[in-house]
């Protein structure tokens, strides 16, 4: 009898330990990888004053790298292309400057979905050049020369701001269920500046609410004549760029059986987030509209 009982016992052990040996181990977190760090450089760090009161810090590493420090997060960059200036992308933002008149100005920008275009300005800061002449002109790269634009084109003026610009509307043309209209911006201040790219177009109903049904597209070149890239446009004092704005006439019977009354346009220049307004009214449909970027002539006519 003793003799069975032990027999039990030990296969009952048995069993428990096989039972607790087949047990898998949690699994445990896998380690976070570091973010790559900027290379290292006893170059000094320069600080700007912004508009906000804020000051903000750069380190130009060398003549393709920067290290921008602002509100306690540094940013590692990398110098990009650009039509004027000095621009550094990285890390979802973008740092662009320039100078004029013995004074750096700098403007610090989130970056869009294509993480290389400022969408959102977030600082606007400067400081003066030490011993700098008193003469208007980009400021180059630290180490770089400035590269040239597409379509050979480098302006001397800073980037044009919503409070010096006006919009007017202008001709228009349809056919095939589509419609075009022309816009201007105008240079309303006292100093040249430049516009290169898209304007930020929104739409705005009776009531000055968002038609957020409606998006803006960026369409290269224009109604009449596709593909052709942005190119630098400066505007002296009371001078005019343009650009135009096409839409479909026509409900998509299977999206919409009528399409939304807009009564007003916003219009932002590029790396600014000022906008100007219009009263405007049309009826989009296809929930979209296509945007050419600006140009420096009033009629884009097709290419022949």
């Amino acid at each position: 009898m003793m003799s069975h009982r032990l027999t039990a016992f030990v296969a009952i052990a048995a069993l428990t330990g096989a039972a607790a040996c087949s047990r898998t181990e949690p699994e445990q977190p896998a380690a976070s990888v570091e973010p790559s760090a900027a290379p290292a450089s006893n170059a000094p760090s320069v600080g700007y004053a912004c508009e906000s009161g804020a000051t903000l810090q750069v380190q130009y590493v060398d003549s393709d790298n920067a290290k921008l420090t602002h509100q306690n997060q540094t940013y590692a960059l990398r110098s990009v292309q650009a039509a004027s200036g000095a621009r550094y992308v990285g890390g979802g933002v973008e740092w662009w400057t320039a100078t004029r008149d013995g004074q750096e100005s700098g403007t610090l920008s989130r970056l869009g979905p294509d993480g290389t275009t400022g969408v959102a300005v977030l600082e606007r800061c400067s400081r003066p050049i030490p011993g700098a002449e008193m003469t208007p002109g980009p400021l180059p790269t630290p180490g770089q020369t400035p590269t040239e634009a597409t379509g050979g084109v480098l302006p001397a003026a800073l980037p044009c701001k919503g409070p010096q610009l006006t919009l007017a509307t202008g001709d228009g043309d349809a056919g095939a269920g589509n419609r075009v209209t022309n816009f201007s911006l105008q240079n309303i201040g006292t100093q040249a500046c430049s516009l290169t790219g898209y304007p930020t177009v929104t739409l705005q109903d009776a009531r000055g609410r968002t038609l957020s049904t409606i998006r803006a597209e960026q369409s290269p070149g224009s109604y009449f004549r596709q593909g052709q890239a942005p190119t630098p446009v400066e505007l002296a004092p009371r001078a005019k760029a343009y650009f135009e704005m096409a839409w479909s006439a026509v409900p998509n019977e299977a999206m919409q059986k009528t399409c939304p009354d807009a009564a007003a346009i916003k219009v932002t220049a590029p790396s600014d987030t000022a906008a100007v307004s219009l009263p405007f009214s049309f009826s989009p449909c296809g929930g979209r509209i296509r945007v050419s970027p600006i140009r420096a002539e009033a009629d884009a006519a097709p290419a022949t």
